[in-house]
């Protein structure tokens, strides 16, 4: 549609809005050519219709009540891949932040709820090509900006282990698919833990790859910083399968380096790892709000780990405590610019853009600004005061910090093959009530980010494993590794579950093994 030609006084306003101190007969002056250089705007419009996709044809349901345990699919449908591949035969679910062309797409959000997308994500063309049926499309949280399963506005998303309690987010329909044995494999979104926040409350296991490594380009940004995709399935075998398919650049995506390389994850968890020095790190434990059961449930998978023949000795990350603040920072800024006030996507990057989600999610959140989840609100407040004092030079020392940061973890595994600490402080809490006061609603969505969330600002691959129970709760065990060693990190996550001799469903669910190696 042609962009209709401004009058005078619309440029006045504009030229008020920017405090230009133009006279309403400069404004009037400039007019005409402000009307002249938006005829390649239309120029631009005209040449993306005739090679933009058009949404194919695909079925789709939303469930009703009793055919959506746990609250976690959005939609369900069944999209079969290639007849042939390493993934045919398994099911999978797409986290509800990852476009499926011509399956409707809400993330979480009122602001996003009646978008059709017209393209499938990268990682959806790949699980496709490699055989796998896709299920449906699983909940998420609100925007994907919480630690919790209360923030999504389909309503909470219910853990299998105590449906009184938190999946975790913002992967949480994943998660409660995944435990409740409802699928076989799925996609998930982590921008500050939310592939392994959830695995780690739901027993699960939930894998960060490197930033780079699996091409973003179709899910729903954040911070192009910190945005990640990753697998997550019941076993480490099914996992590294799943990475092996998604890994690899795309062309599309910014965040991927040029001379990325990759391994078949699956293939390397054969290479034993007996011998693998591990550093546990100390700052993990005994935070604020450790539960003393988390950190001795953890202690004792390191000392199976220990039994496996791996080196397994503490280190000392002092940045680790920082990590947090530094992410706080980032995740805040940087989320405000990105994802509400450039409408997801942004400007000045060379990827693969989608303008149709652009327009509708920037308008209709425009439209009804008061939408956004108490999560997404606090960060608008707490940025728009901050960059308003500051003109984003926090966000700017934050990113200066992360190479500090990253570089106190690096140094580490100077040392060790991988570093290893609890996913979570915490097990699974109780889900907020509907009339829940703004401090639990808050509170529940950020308490556990902690130990998760330093790895997405500085990028290394990081993997949850179940490292066992506290009073019936999963409990979480993350393992850390350099720069696009993704296969080390799987090697030892795989060490452990062999040890144990694989990871216990709830109660009451049952559940095939998956792929064993």
């Amino acid at each position: 549609m042609p962009v209709p030609p401004p009058d005078p006084d619309a440029v006045r306003k504009i030229a008020d809005g920017y405090q230009l101190g133009l006279s309403p007969t400069e404004a009037e002056a400039y007019q005409p050519f402000v009307a002249g250089l938006l005829a390649s705007w239309d120029a631009v419009e005209e040449l993306y219709a005739e090679t933009a996709p058009k949404a194919p044809e695909r079925a789709w349901q939303r469930p009703a009540d009793e055919d959506n345990p746990y609250n976690a699919w959005y939609v369900t449908t069944e999209l079969a891949g290639a007849p042939e591949g390493p993934l045919a035969g398994r099911t999978v679910a797409i986290k509800d932040n990852i476009t499926v062309a011509g399956l409707p797409m809400m993330n979480g959000s009122k602001t996003v709820e009646g978008f059709v997308p017209t393209r499938d994500a990268t990682v959806v063309s790949r699980v496709l090509a490699a055989g796998a049926t896709i299920t449906g499309k699983a909940v998420c949280e609100d925007l994907c900006f919480s630690g919790g399963s209360h923030t999504a506005r389909t309503g909470p998303v219910r853990n299998p282990w105590d449906e009184s309690r938190t999946t975790g987010g913002s992967s949480s329909g994943n998660a409660a698919l995944l435990a409740g044995g409802l699928v076989d494999l799925a996609i998930g979104g982590d921008q500050g833990g939310s592939v392994r926040m959830p695995a780690a409350f739901s027993g699960i296991v939930g894998h960060k790859p490197t930033h780079g490594l699996v091409p973003y380009t179709g899910a729903f940004p954040i911070e192009q910083t910190i945005d990640h995709l990753g697998p997550m399935a019941r076993t480490v075998t099914d996992t590294a399968l799943l990475l092996s398919v998604l890994a690899g650049r795309d062309g599309y995506d910014p965040r991927q380096p040029a001379d990325l390389a990759v391994r078949d994850y699956l293939a390397a968890l054969d290479q034993p790892a007996d011998g693998l020095r591990v550093g546990v790190v100390a700052e993990g434990f005994g935070r604020e709000n450790s539960e003393a059961g988390v950190d001795a449930t953890v202690r004792a998978a390191l000392d199976i780990l220990a039994g496996a023949g791996l080196s397994v000795e503490d280190v000392s990350i002092p940045w680790h405590n920082h990590g947090a603040k530094i992410w706080d920072v980032i995740a805040t800024e940087g989320a405000a610019a990105q994802m509400v006030d450039a409408n997801g996507y942004g400007m000045n990057w060379q990827g693969l853009y989608d303008p149709e989600l652009i327009e509708h999610y920037g308008n209709q959140w425009r439209a009804a600004p008061h939408e956004f989840s108490k999560t997404v609100q606090l960060v608008l407040l707490t940025a728009g005061y901050a960059s308003g004092l500051g003109r984003n030079k926090h966000y700017a020392m934050a990113r200066n910090l992360a190479t500090q940061l990253r570089r106190a973890y690096d140094e580490a595994l100077d040392r060790f093959d991988v570093l290893v600490l609890p996913t979570m402080p915490i097990s699974a809490t109780v889900i907020p009530g509907p009339d829940a006061p703004l401090d639990e609603v808050l509170g529940r969505a950020l308490e556990m980010i902690g130990n998760t969330c330093p790895t997405d600002v500085t990028g290394h691959p990081a993997c949850s494993v179940p490292a066992g129970l506290t009073d019936g709760r999963p409990v979480g065990m993350m393992i850390v590794g350099k720069h696009f060693d993704d296969s080390t990190v799987l090697r030892v996550a795989h060490a452990f579950e062999r040890a144990v001799g694989g990871f216990p469903a709830p109660p009451g669910v049952s559940v095939s093994a998956g792929h064993q190696a």
